[in-house]
């Protein structure tokens, strides 16, 4: 992949540079443990589980044990793509009668203990590092037991999101003090120990996942979750399994554009993406009110259909191949007026050719020394999820199921044993002529994620930004990925840009300071000339992206 001109300099920082391996992730502590097993002779698959229980440890209002993960992983030797569905499924004791009375509502409510799905993380890792890795687990996992063990000083912006949850979620809840410091949470330095977690951490580096399926901690599961009325069982833990899947994708500016299937809602990437293609990107300035309108109104449209039909393709018809097709992106696109905002686009239909939220979660990259590439992320989903802690664990339940509609006419539809609709997607490009890696990459924050991956893409791909310039650039949301919502915009786009996307019709909201988390946390790596490795971080994050030499 090449980048602009160098005389161009197009962030405040530039990004890091290898001929070996890189690792980029959300928080230091997390991206030194990556680094760490790579020295050791890990592959990308040991240092991206061992990136994701330092996360754990150091950003648990995002991620953890408890929540689920997806991953793709580039082997080099054979330059085949690997996609890891690591989501857990929904009680098989919960229906929707019983989900519709709970509720008390259409929906629902966020931190129900109903919305409480089989944690696939722990499996997903072992599974992972089983298939592609080198080392042992205990090794693989030894950064993030010391961690939680000897202690770390919390980051600044991590702080502000623990303390947020910790109101919230983990006070509400009756073991949430094992992840609380400082009377609700950690104020930014202060040094936070997790023994309890640590715990858990050197339990599944003895055992392996079975310990969080069909032992002690699965059982602390089921009577964390029962206690305050929820129905998940330990016959619902012991028939999780990861899936291996095929990975979608679709071809634009040369590259192919890799995301993992539905659940997931990473098709949404590729629907904006093939509907960017039909429209005059070129003839809109980077950074313009034009060219922002365009990337708008394909996300719009794309966000239309995941909704309507993104769901678990065990359970539901989900039609890829047309979503997909270059004939219904040519009859999406017809409906883009350069010069006009679409109100309210409906989902289209996909045979006829001629709302979660969420914005806690962790991605991060690695490559290695050989070429293989990990683009991972595992989330919670809503901060610390449902805030539910079982006791002596250390870590909280997701609360995923709140991906889940209440309309039985619905793909989406919660029914007893399903997966939802599910928030987290890792990114992945390789060349459209020889196969080889050329980015990983991926932006956390729950209905952010498809605006986010998009985004950085044609920054990469459309601009040739360097991966540190593609992730600085100034973002817009839709918010709650609404297809009718307000557009969400940056406070570093220009004030006359941000009056000229008004004058086209959009709805617009400028956001500030550390509430530019809305537009999500990044992080890019991407292969340039002569075979030399490049990464950039996010800045709104607390993290960093780190070379091998």
């Amino acid at each position: 992949m090449k980048f602009a001109s160098s005389e161009e300099f197009h962030s405040r920082r530039s990004p890091v540079a290898s001929r070996r391996g890189i690792v980029a992730s959300s928080q230091t502590p997390a991206t030194l443990a990556g680094l760490d097993i790579l020295n050791r002779g890990g592959s990308a698959a040991d240092a991206a589980v061992a990136i994701a229980a330092a996360l754990q440890v150091t950003q648990p209002c995002s991620t953890g044990l408890g929540g689920d993960c997806f991953a793709l992983y580039f082997e080099s030797s054979t330059r085949t793509l690997h996609a890891l569905n690591g989501s857990g499924r929904s009680p098989k004791a919960l229906t929707l009668e019983k989900a519709v009375k709970g509720s008390g509502g259409g929906v629902l409510p966020d931190y129900h203990p109903y919305t409480v799905t089989v944690p696939g993380a722990p499996a997903a890792w072992c599974d992972l590092v089983g298939r592609f890795g080198r080392l042992p687990l205990s090794t693989i996992l030894a950064p993030s037991i010391e961690l939680a063990e000897g202690g770390f000083p919390v980051a600044p912006l991590t702080s502000e999101w623990w303390r947020t949850g910790a109101a919230e979620q983990l006070s509400k809840t009756p073991n949430g003090r094992e992840l609380m410091a400082d009377n609700g949470g950690p104020f930014p330095g202060t040094i936070v120990r997790l023994p309890t977690l640590s715990r858990s951490l050197a339990t599944l580096a003895e055992e392996g996942s079975k310990a969080f399926y069909v032992g002690t901690i699965a059982e602390r599961i089921v009577e964390a979750v029962q206690e305050v009325g929820g129905v998940l069982s330990l016959d619902d833990l012991e028939a999780h399994a990861s899936e291996w899947v095929t990975p979608i994708s679709v071809e634009y500016r040369g590259a192919q554009v890799h995301e993992c299937p539905p659940n997931g809602q990473g098709i949404a990437v590729l629907i904006a993406l093939n509907i960017l293609k039909q429209l005059d990107v070129e003839s809109q300035p980077a950074g313009s009110a034009g060219r922002y309108h365009l990337l708008i109104e394909a996300m719009r449209l794309a966000f239309a259909d995941a909704l309507a039909y993104v769901a678990d393709p065990a359970r539901a018809e989900v039609p890829l191949e047309d979503l997909l097709s270059e004939g219904y992106a040519q009859k999406r696109s017809r409906t883009v007026d350069p010069r006009r905002a679409i109100a309210a686009p409906a989902a289209g239909n996909p045979w006829d050719i001629g709302g979660p939220v969420g914005d806690d979660t962790v991605y991060f990259c690695v490559v290695d020394s050989e070429g293989n590439g990990c683009s991972f992320i595992n989330s919670n989903f809503m901060g610390f999820g449902t805030g539910i802690v079982p006791q002596g664990c250390g870590f909280a339940l997701q609360n995923r199921g709140r991906g889940f509609v209440l309309d039985r006419r619905h793909p989406n539809c919660l029914a007893p044993g399903k997966r939802p609709y599910h928030t987290i997607i890792p990114g992945l490009m390789t060349d459209g002529r020889t196969g080889n890696l050329l980015s990983l990459f991926g932006v956390m924050g729950g209905m952010m994620q498809p605006q986010g991956h998009l985004q950085v893409v044609s920054a990469l791909l459309d601009d040739e930004l360097d991966p540190q310039a593609a992730l600085d650039r100034p973002r817009f949301e839709l918010e709650g990925g609404r297809p009718d919502g307000i557009v969400l915009l940056e406070d570093a786009l220009a004030a006359d840009t941000v009056a000229a996307i008004e004058e086209i019709g959009h709805q617009v909201r400028v956001i500030a300071g550390s509430r530019r988390a809305v537009f999500g946390l990044g992080q890019v790596i991407v292969r340039g000339k002569e075979d030399v490795w490049w990464g950039g971080c996010d800045p709104r994050s607390d993290g960093c992206a780190l070379a091998q030499y």
